[in-house]
């Protein structure tokens, strides 16, 4: 291929793979990971109807939501008891009385130079079903929406909200 042609196809090139970029399905659709203690969120969320707030305290107040710490499972399972027997529990008990932190795998997850607030997100009405899927029925938490730039680009357009690069990336 010679210079003039490489000239000519680079910009072409780059507009493509850009596009592709932005409108692309995620290849994180579906990503489940196995977790070091399994949560069953159909359980907590969905039949016990915890709210997400309880397990996640900053997500209204904070720009990440948080990953709960033993301590706030040993509410339910240390004082009351909650399905002690379960082999599970009895491990994150173990790992609690050892101040041995549970290792959770993050799901969902945005690349370091794109800044998302959960709580300007919350605090304007986003139910989290608009991103994270509904975690009530799932007993296993997967990443259900692409999260790509594409997808949040066209919910800011459907909700009449910023959409100026600097909105997310700083």
């Amino acid at each position: 291929m010679n210079t003039q042609t490489l000239k000519a196809t680079l910009p072409l090139l780059l507009v493509v793979g850009l596009v592709y970029l932005i409108l692309s399905p995620s290849k994180y659709v579906g990503y489940a990971p196995e977790q070091p203690i399994p949560y069953n969120h159909k359980l907590h969320a969905g039949d016990l109807k915890i709210d997400c707030r309880y397990c996640h305290v900053a997500v209204d107040k904070s720009a990440h939501a948080t990953v709960p710490p033993s301590a706030t499972c040993m509410n339910c399972h240390g004082i009351l008891n909650a399905a002690s027997n379960h082999p599970d529990v009895q491990k994150m008990k173990r790992w609690y009385e050892e101040k041995k932190p549970i290792q959770w795998i993050k799901i969902h997850d945005q690349p370091d130079f794109v800044f998302f607030n959960h709580a300007a997100h919350i605090n304007r009405g986003v139910d989290c079903s608009k991103c994270h899927g509904m975690i009530p029925e799932m007993e296993k938490v997967m990443q259900v929406e692409s999260l790509n730039m594409g997808y949040c680009v066209n919910c800011h357009r459907e909700n009449n909200a910023p959409n100026d690069c600097s909105t997310c990336h700083r």
